[in-house]
């Protein structure tokens, strides 16, 4: 077995690496904006359409953390091989889909197949690229982990206006095809030790009961307004005592489906919970502006995307540097630096209002990019430092699989904290607007041109936009100051990054 394996090719081999995960991580969010034209397209109603998001993110949460044992089973080149090539062909199934029933079905297997590919690429990188040159390509992964979300909409809502929905799956065919066949010529060679692992049947049930119920309530919980209803009770009571399950079993198998012993390592501990609480908060970020620039500022969808879209200009430009100078530095220092910077951009948010022009709004995108930029490789790298080799597809399964359910949490707590703070501000601006008040009388007077009931409702609406955007700054307030705890989190991590057990001997396993 060659634990110093080098693929013919090493840009090639990267460029196919590469062009995968974007293509995967493009479709956690180019759907997104195409809902509309899906639903009425194939007859059913927006809150139904929500499960073409909602179908993928939960079979990709099942399968991300089963990684380690399909890696251990098929072997990193075979597993991601196939999934590739089942990723494309099941992107193309969703584009020829004539009902939603078949598209869901063919998007949750698309997600399946999904999970293992981002944590896999990652090991297979690690593993191919030689000690000095790993930060770089850990660097070059995160860079496509930040672009690709950001250019997710505003490519599906492009080519949804300009060709039609199915596009947005069709255009994974050649790409998935491409990678797959690439990878395979390149890495063939890559002796890999494979083991027999028993089914864990147990932890598989209950893993897939458990998670596919907890992202359904997370997904649809803001839509069924939380408790009030019968499904989320039930679903919550179930993925709760299907997890418990999961963990204590998981525990105590001799060999797990998943493996929680990972966690026994300090660096991996440390850098997975700064991982899923910063993503977690980023997450929050990434989905609230655009929606508070088309809901209280009016956007249209595209200019909401090209507001945020200068969040990918310093990731894209700081790559190399990153990814060749960051390892000669302490990497708790650097991340620590992330944290502040996207704290700070967080507490200037928290002093945005109604009337902020569109510079303003860009700039802080693209300081926050400065932040995004120091984020993932020194965080990742801190994660994966003191796993073995044999280890890395495991652990990068089980980090992101929680990194993912992180984005998840923080998408049903952000939406509700925003909405629920709304309105209770509108409540208490609309205490001092009453028939007795002489302010009030005047404004109404102003307003409505003698038409009370016109000058009501103009009132509400500047009341209800005011009371959106206090609750706004009061989230962000919020995130300011995870990210500032996130700062002291990281130091907990120890040195040195790359042992003699970690990425440094990743390479052939």
């Amino acid at each position: 077995m060659s634990t110093h394996f080098r693929p013919p090719n090493l840009a090639l081999t990267t460029i196919g690496l590469s062009l995968a995960t974007f293509m995967q991580v493009l479709d956690t969010t180019i759907a997104n904006v195409s809902l509309p034209t899906i639903a009425g397209n194939l007859g059913v109603s927006n809150d139904q359409s929500t499960w073409v998001i909602t179908s993928f993110a939960v079979s990709m949460a099942i399968s991300l953390p089963l990684t380690g044992f399909l890696t251990r089973r098929f072997g990193e080149v075979k597993l991601f091989v196939w999934c590739t090539l089942l990723f494309s062909l099941t992107s193309f199934m969703c584009g020829v889909s004539q009902s939603m029933g078949m598209l869901l079905l063919f998007r949750a297997l698309q997600g399946a197949v999904a999970g293992p590919m981002y944590p896999v690429t990652q090991s297979l990188l690690i593993g191919v690229y030689p000690n000095e040159k790993r930060g770089m390509a850990l660097a070059l992964l995160s860079m496509v982990t930040v672009v690709a979300p950001i250019a997710g909409p505003i490519l599906g809502g492009w080519i949804t206006d300009n060709y039609s929905w199915p596009w947005i799956f069709f255009i994974n065919v050649p790409i998935g095809i491409f990678a797959s066949v690439v990878v395979a010529a390149q890495l063939r060679e890559k002796l890999e030790k494979l083991e027999r692992p028993r089914v864990d049947y147990v932890g598989l049930i209950t893993l897939i009961i458990g998670v596919g119920a907890l992202q359904v309530v997370l997904d649809k919980g803001n839509d069924a307004d939380w408790f009030h209803s019968n499904f989320i009770i039930i679903a919550s009571i179930v993925s709760a005592i299907a997890l418990a399950i999961f963990l204590i079993w998981e525990l105590t198998d001799k060999d797990p489906i998943v493996d929680l012993k990972l966690f026994r390592h300090r660096n991996f501990t440390t850098g997975t919970i700064a991982m899923v609480l910063g993503y977690a908060a980023f997450f929050s970020i990434a989905l609230l502006v655009p929606l508070w620039l088309q809901q209280n500022l009016g956007y249209t969808s595209t200019w909401a995307g090209f507001a945020t879209a200068p969040l990918g200009v310093i990731p894209v430009l700081l790559t190399f540097f990153v990814g060749k100078y960051a390892t000669r530095m302490d990497l708790r220092l650097l991340a620590a630096l992330s944290f502040m910077v996207m704290g700070a951009t967080c507490f200037m948010r928290a002093d945005f209002y109604l009337q902020v022009d569109f510079y303003h709004i860009a700039m802080v995108q693209l300081w926050q990019g400065l932040g995004v930029a120091l984020f993932f490789m020194p965080t990742l790298t801190i994660l994966l430092s003191d796993l073995q080799g044999h280890e890395i597809a495991a652990g990068s399964g089980l980090s992101t699989f929680l990194r993912t359910l992180g984005g998840s949490f923080s998408a049903s707590i952000t939406t509700l904290m925003w909405t629920r703070r709304a309105v209770t501000h509108h409540e208490q601006l609309a205490e001092h607007i009453n028939p007795y008040n002489p302010v009030s009388q005047a404004a109404m007077q102003h307003l409505g041109h003698g038409n009370p009931q016109l000058a009501g409702s103009m009132i509400n609406g500047m009341i209800t936009q005011q009371s959106f955007q206090i609750s706004f700054n009061e989230v962000f307030y919020v995130l300011g100051w995870i990210f500032i705890v996130l700062m002291g989190v990281i130091w907990m991590a120890k040195p040195p990054f790359v042992s003699k057990g970690g990425p440094a001997t990743a390479g052939g396993h």
